[in-house]
């Protein structure tokens, strides 16, 4: 079966001031598939995901999801797209329980009650409904993230750094939940841990000084010299 198109980017160009964190960059994500962005740190992976999230504004080229030119479109008009976006930085409002956390995305979009459950299920939280989400692990905190993310039914599901400060076994987990998403959800993955790259990504692409450096399989990616000289430490 022929590959399908979710996400097509081209000549995306962002600069802050007289910095250009990402230069004429063309993008693509097949429906279904894991699709992971490396890069060193200040290779404009963020950037380029804010782009195409819709959290910061396209100066130059264009984006089209499922067929539809969404350039200009406001970040939150992209969620009712079906594009959702889990942070870097853990954003899981503490005060709050877990289940009302993930309530908060099911209400954004007029969503039922059973889907929260649904969702906290999902990702193996549902016996922490009630708990403060301020007192969960870190490792709890990623997920309740990643099930926030999950209740907005989303087609794209970008994942910023998601294993970042996590341990060994929740890396694990983790794994077998992304693993899970697909093919039901196409899934982005910006990560640094090359383990689960290789272990999750059907592509990979390599950002470099906010230029693409390669996009392929992880067996081409890891034999690529000039990612090998770039990124991979030869």
């Amino acid at each position: 079966m022929a590959a399908v198109t979710l996400l097509e980017a081209r000549g995306l160009t962002h600069r802050f001031g007289g910095l250009t964190a990402v230069r004429g960059v063309d993008f693509d994500l097949q429906q279904g598939e894991c699709h992971a962005l490396i890069g060193p740190n200040g290779a404009g992976k963020t950037t380029l995901v804010s782009l195409l999230s819709g959290r910061l504004p396209v100066q130059t080229g264009a984006i089209r999801f499922a067929g539809q030119d969404i350039t200009r479109l406001p970040a939150h008009r992209r969620v009712r797209r079906g594009i959702a976006y889990t942070f870097q930085i853990t954003s899981v409002y503490a005060g709050l329980s877990v289940a009302e956390n993930a309530g908060l995305a099911i209400q954004s979009r007029g969503g039922a009650e059973a889907e929260v459950s649904a969702a906290l299920a999902r990702v193996g939280l549902q016996d922490l409904a009630e708990t403060r989400a301020g007192a969960l692990s870190y490792g709890h905190q990623r997920l309740l993230e990643v099930a926030m993310g999950l209740a907005l039914h989303p087609r794209l599901l970008i994942l910023d750094e998601p294993t970042q400060g996590l341990a060994a076994g929740e890396i694990g987990r983790f794994k077998d939940l992304v693993a899970g998403l697909t093919p039901e959800i196409t899934v982005l993955l910006i990560e640094h841990n090359m383990e689960v790259v290789m272990d999750l990504a059907r592509r990979i692409t390599v950002l470099n000084f906010g230029e693409v450096l390669a996009t392929g399989t992880p067996g081409a990616i890891r034999a690529n010299a000039a990612v090998q000289a770039a990124y991979l430490g030869g």
